[in-house]
């Protein structure tokens, strides 16, 4: 069990070598960024023990997945299994119940700690056994895919709207927009093999154009049921609910063009730090999405051999 630790430690660290990094001067960075995302989010909305919750529960979940946890089984036996999973629930739980012990949040930093453990008791399958419909074409793949296995998140989204309208708190449903945005966010974790890409026969620049207008579409097309909400009922916010709109959909171009900045490999932890801080100020959005275009152009130009 201590080899298996040891071993997550080194694929880690060479990751972090990888993006450029000191492991030690990327973990400090890492935890800098926790602490500065944490304040702002607890500065900025009211619901950030809420997404604080979330957020963990994500990495969690994921650490969950069955098929990961059958391997577990099968290498280590049921009791070790379950230690390991214990394990790294309470190591992600961490920085997150000692956050909400800081803002004197304690009853939500118990009830995080002991869900951190129950969940790591058992397994979720991120596939089903029927084919869930979406409103979206196979091409571009990421929404398609993305959706299915988040499938959850809308229903949900939608359910707190209806709750904050009927409660009469706008914030909720700008919370619940928030919801949808971080979710969409995940679709472009995890690059496609450079066949997917190659095969479009296009230009750099004609690739991105339609990757980005794409995400796009499908982003308002899942956001509109709380647009329409919202300004059907808060008439008065209509600048401020479309602000929030339009603050998703820069972000998603964001991480489209990270995505590409970074193709074939997974988003680097430079990119993810240069993402993080424009979080924290949002104005930077505007320099880093010329940014990550321009290096997206001259990533792809190998693929499609675009000399133009």
């Amino acid at each position: 069990m201590k080899d298996y630790f040891v071993l997550q430690l080194v694929m880690n660290n060479r990751k972090t070598k990888e993006a450029g990094f000191n492991p030690v001067l990327g973990y400090l960075l890492v935890l800098i960024v926790f602490v500065l995302l944490s304040e702002y989010i607890f500065h900025k909305t009211e619901f950030a023990k809420h997404l604080v919750m979330l957020v963990c529960f994500s990495f969690q979940f994921k650490l969950s997945e069955n098929r990961r946890t059958d391997f577990l089984l099968s290498t280590f036996g049921n009791k070790s299994k379950n230690k390991i999973r214990v394990l790294e629930n309470s190591i992600v739980c961490i920085p997150f119940v000692s956050n909400l012990i800081h803002k004197n949040l304690f009853l939500e930093a118990v009830i995080l700690f002991i869900c951190s453990i129950t969940i790591a008791l058992f397994s979720f399958r991120t596939s089903l056994n029927f084919t869930i419909p979406t409103p979206f074409s196979k091409n571009p793949f990421e929404f398609l895919t993305g959706f299915r296995k988040t499938f959850f998140i809308f229903p949900l989204a939608y359910a707190l709207t209806a709750i904050g309208i009927n409660v009469d708190n706008f914030n909720l449903g700008i919370f619940s927009m928030l919801l949808i945005s971080i979710t969409t966010l995940s679709y472009y974790s995890k690059p496609e093999k450079e066949y997917y890409v190659w095969v479009h026969a296009d230009t750099t620049k004609s690739f991105l154009k339609k990757k980005i207008i794409i995400a796009t579409k499908n982003y308002i097309l899942l956001t509109i049921p709380i647009l329409i909400g919202l300004l059907i009922f808060y008439p008065i916010k209509f600048n401020l609910t479309l602000l929030f709109v339009f603050i998703g959909i820069l972000f998603l171009w964001t991480i489209v063009l990270a995505k590409y900045s970074a193709y074939p490999d997974e988003i680097h932890l430079s990119e993810g730090f240069i993402i993080a801080f424009t979080i924290l100020f949002p104005p930077l959005i505007m320099v880093v999405i010329p940014y990550f275009y321009t290096k997206s152009i001259n990533n792809l130009k190998f693929i499609f051999n675009d000399k133009n």
